[in-house]
């Protein structure tokens, strides 16, 4: 197999899914021998790109202003330097910057990610026009086909996120000594059944939603409290507000932690009862219920989307019908009580996954 040169755009390497994706194929190229560039703005995950032998160009392609618009002739540039096999861009600036610096060129082959379930439109369009489109899940290719039904589905490949499942199980011994830190650090967070809902500080991920569940919970008898790591954020303090408001509304707010996220994620699973994936929306894909099972956690989340998805092929127990409140409140007792045990499966692994995209890129270079 010859040397491939693959080079990736994004908007940023700050914290993220898309971001670590990226990471984490750049990681597989230079480990097969081939060479990984990424084009960003930069951010936290720099530094781990360039540990694993791969290349970094600072380029702001990710601001929404005509201005950026000035950074085609830049990567036209770039590519007639680089002289890259793939170009596989990542999010629809980058991408839509990417096709038209590549309008003059011939060798490159272009691809993308699909990983959201972008709006209908043109603008959106552009992720279903590379060569190959990898999809993060079913559910991602579906919504592709339908919103842009032109598209033609043997360039759709569906290759799911994955993740090292041995990352996300705690040494039992350990989490008393973890809850007793915990509660510590967080007196809200002291006693009774843990409820945990990760992720960033915005109302599409239904932490007003979690707030309602706790006191349902709490109504029931159960003396339950809750945890939202990743939620408390700069810029979100109005909505912070909001929620915290809404907790002593409901008489929860001294059961409840709003948290800055958490970089040890094995400890915060470990700590948990059980997992929450309340997301107003359909998501494209539903990473915390793999990091939930794979950490031996119960997981409740709505039947919508990738997060639907992956519940009714991994834990169909957890899986409850959206804005079903009261299933939601049976579903979760049923999680503190121990009646949904968390078997052991076979979970997309992340080395799958970062096979099954290098056959995408030797497939498409020829």
């Amino acid at each position: 197999m010859r040397r491939l040169m693959v080079l990736q755009l994004l908007p940023a390497l700050e914290n993220g899914g898309v971001e670590r994706s990226t990471v984490e194929i750049a990681q597989a190229l230079t480990r097969a021998g081939h060479r990984a560039v990424v084009i960003s703005a930069g951010g936290g995950w720099v530094s781990a790109l360039q540990a694993a032998g791969a290349e970094h160009i600072a380029l702001d392609i990710g601001r929404k202003s005509l201005m950026t618009l000035r950074h085609v002739r830049t990567l036209r540039r770039l590519f007639d330097e680089l002289r890259p096999d793939i170009v596989h861009a990542r999010s629809r600036l980058p991408a839509w910057l990417a096709w038209l610096a590549l309008r003059s060129h011939s060798a490159p082959k272009f691809m993308t990610t699909a990983h959201g379930l972008y709006s209908p439109g043109r603008y959106s369009g552009i992720m279903a026009r590379g060569e190959r489109v990898i999809c993060v899940s079913s559910t991602v290719r579906e919504h592709l086909l339908a919103q842009w039904p032109g598209t033609d589905p043997d360039r759709l490949v569906v290759i799911e996120r994955g993740i090292e499942p041995s990352n996300f199980v705690a040494d039992p011994q350990q989490i008393p000594e973890w809850r007793q830190q915990l509660a510590a650090q967080y007196p809200a967070l002291a006693s009774g059944p843990l409820l945990l809902l990760p992720g960033r500080g915005t109302r599409l991920k239904g932490h007003a939603e979690a707030i309602e569940l706790l006191a349902a919970i709490r109504a029931k008898g159960v003396p339950a409290c809750l945890w939202m790591p990743g939620a408390r954020e700069a810029g979100r303090e109005n909505y912070i507000a909001e929620l915290e408001v809404l907790a002593k509304r409901c008489g929860v707010a001294e059961y409840l932690a709003i948290t800055a996220a958490e970089s040890d994620m094995v400890r915060v699973y470990a700590v948990s009862e059980v997992v929450l994936q309340l997301s107003r929306k359909p998501e494209a894909f539903g990473r915390t219920v793999l990091e939930a099972l794979a950490a031996r956690r119960p997981i409740v989340g709505w039947t919508q989307g990738g997060v639907g998805e992956l519940l009714a092929r991994y834990f169909p127990p957890g899986a409850v019908t959206k804005d079903d409140t009261a299933a939601l409140v049976a579903v979760t007792l049923a999680a503190v009580a121990g009646r949904l045990p968390v078997t052991a499966a076979v979970l997309p692994s992340l080395a799958a996954m970062q096979a099954q995209t290098l056959k995408v890129y030797e497939s498409l270079a020829g």
